[in-house]
């Protein structure tokens, strides 16, 4: 039941503001290899909005240490 809520909050939390993408297609896009800033972006189309990548940036590169983490840890 926890991994649900988390997937459901995963699909409705915006990571990119600017281009609506959520934090579920972030992470799926890490989990499919993407494994730098850089490679996240060009997968989702991420910090290309208006903002320029300011507002989520940190964000992704949380998200793909936060993963670098858990892969680690098993």
């Amino acid at each position: 039941m926890e991994d649900i809520e988390k997937e459901i909050i995963d699909k409705m939390t915006k990571v990119c503001i600017c281009k609506a993408i959520s934090r579920a297609t972030i992470k799926k896009a890490i989990q499919n290899g993407a494994q730098t800033l850089s490679e996240v972006q060009k997968a989702t189309g991420a910090g290309s909005g208006p903002c320029g990548g300011r507002r989520c940036t940190p964000k992704i590169i949380n998200l793909i240490k936060q993963y670098n983490d858990n892969i680690q840890e098993d």
